[in-house]
């Protein structure tokens, strides 16, 4: 049995991150990793392939060009599944490898197998013909989510899929039933949409992506409905089935509690991750999970049982990516007592529908319910040189300005770039910066960047009024 100073379980963001840090402060690591490739859902289900199949439609449809050429114009008229998932197979074999590379560069040991635990500190690794043991003097739990799965909806990867099956249709559907609006469902309803399948997307709530400022989800339900996309709020889903159609053949119909039926040739269920925590034999440590599968753990990513942590999805929100490589570092580091600073609150948020969406910092309705003057400024891409030279004349930078001290309290864009263009936000707000910063700074010319000037000074002219 070989001995390792820490062994993590998953090699998605949190892992990676763990054993790399871990690797740094010379202690001997060990990665299991289920599947018989590296990465996680966010390189192989989730992040990656959703990005680069968005990447690839904006591409082939020539959506980003129309404002130059037309609404006809197109890289390529008829677009087959292999062309998307060609763009998506490349990108993650090059991410598989990077993260190969750096266990090897590390000295970091990969074992391949379904890991479970013998007692606290005793890992089996299960393979298909053979098993074999480690023993380790911390365990990090990086296992990450899968999605939901409701045994009363007839899941068959074809006419009813998850956002794991994506990648494995056999052809493009000609029109699609969403069912969840948050994030997975609205970016690949738009995705979809793009591509000119009839979308329909059904969610229970008023509106979609309720943790957004309602203006920028307001904004993007517009663009929405106004790429094709029937848009259902306020209505749940009772029934999902299968059904045989005399004149379209099989298909997915779902049934509403207000009594409507919905009939496409496919159905994206996307409500809800579940941990993947219920088959590491936790009873043997021993450690409980919540109905998600999600483990609880302290500000330093402790588990009840002191030498074990977890880190990523499997610890709930924010589950992100982003969120997820910086608390598997941090674990690492608080377990071999490397002293390292809290992660901070101010964490940026990136939704890749079609126009993406960005924001970091408080939202409108945060400010009001916490009673906090404030003030926004605008600036259209319309508006911006940069904006015309893109084609998007329909992207917004909005700030949520304090009326008093005129401190930066939220940034929200909508657009091109946006995911990128927050980050300016966050440094000005982690340093407590206000919106005479962007007033009195020279930015390039023409730059999406110059969006923070013509904002702030449209926040500061209104500060001016009050």
């Amino acid at each position: 049995m070989r001995h390792y100073d820490i062994a993590i379980i998953g090699t998605g963001p949190a892992g990676q991150k763990a054993a790399i840090q871990s690797a740094k402060l010379r202690k001997s690591a060990a990665v299991i990793e289920s599947a018989g490739y590296v990465g996680g859902a966010q390189i192989n289900t989730g992040t990656i392939p959703s990005k680069a199949l968005r990447e690839a439609v904006l591409h082939l449809t020539g959506r980003s060009m129309r404002t130059f050429y037309g609404e006809n114009y197109r890289v390529k008229r008829n677009i087959g599944f292999k062309d998307l998932t060609a763009v998506s197979g490349l990108v993650i074999q090059n991410e598989r490898e990077i993260v190969r590379d750096a266990f090897d560069r590390n000295q970091i040991d990969l074992f391949h197998g379904h890991a479970t635990f013998e007692d606290p500190n005793t890992i089996k690794i299960q393979r298909e013909f053979d098993y074999e043991k480690v023993r380790a003097e911390r365990v990090i739990i990086a296992t990450g989510t899968r999605p939901a799965r409701p045994p009363n909806i007839p899941f068959d990867s074809e006419h009813i899929f998850t956002s794991d099956d994506i990648l494995t249709l056999k052809k493009l559907p000609r029109n699609l039933i969403v069912v969840g609006g948050g994030v997975i469902g609205t970016e690949y309803a738009c995705i979809m949409a793009a591509l000119g399948i009839r979308v329909t997307l059904i969610e229970a709530r008023e509106t979609l992506l309720r943790f957004m400022d309602r203006e920028i989800s307001e904004a993007l339900t517009y663009h929405m409905r106004k790429g094709g996309i029937t848009i259902r709020t306020c209505e749940k889903v009772e029934k999902i089935a299968v059904v045989k159609d005399d004149e379209y053949g099989t298909l997915a119909q779902a049934t509403l509690e207000s009594g409507k039926k919905v009939r496409a040739e496919a159905l994206l269920y996307a409500i809800g991750r579940q941990g993947t925590t219920s088959e590491l034999g936790l009873d043997k440590v021993p450690l409980t999970y919540d109905k998600r599968g999600r483990l609880q753990v302290n500000e330093h990513y402790q588990t009840d049982v002191p030498h074990i942590y977890a880190a990523g999805d499997v610890i709930g929100f924010p589950a992100l990516a982003s969120t997820a490589m910086e608390q598997g570092r941090q674990a690492a580091c608080h377990a071999f007592d490397e002293v390292v600073d809290a992660m901070p609150d101010l964490l940026p948020f990136g939704i890749y529908a079609i126009p993406e969406m960005s924001m970091v910092g408080k939202t409108e309705q945060q400010l009001t319910e916490e009673g906090i003057p404030f003030e926004s400024g605008k600036a259209q891409y319309a508006e911006l040189a940069r904006g015309q030279l893109l084609g998007d004349d329909t992207g917004m930078l909005k700030l949520l300005i304090h009326q008093e001290d005129r401190r930066l309290l939220g940034v929200h864009a909508i657009g091109t770039d946006a995911t990128e263009l927050i980050h300016i936000g966050q440094a000005v707000m982690a340093f407590n910066g206000t919106a005479d910063f962007f007033v009195k700074n020279v930015f390039n010319w023409p730059t999406l960047a110059e969006a923070y000037k013509v904002a702030a000074l449209n926040g500061v002219n209104k500060l001016s009024l009050v």
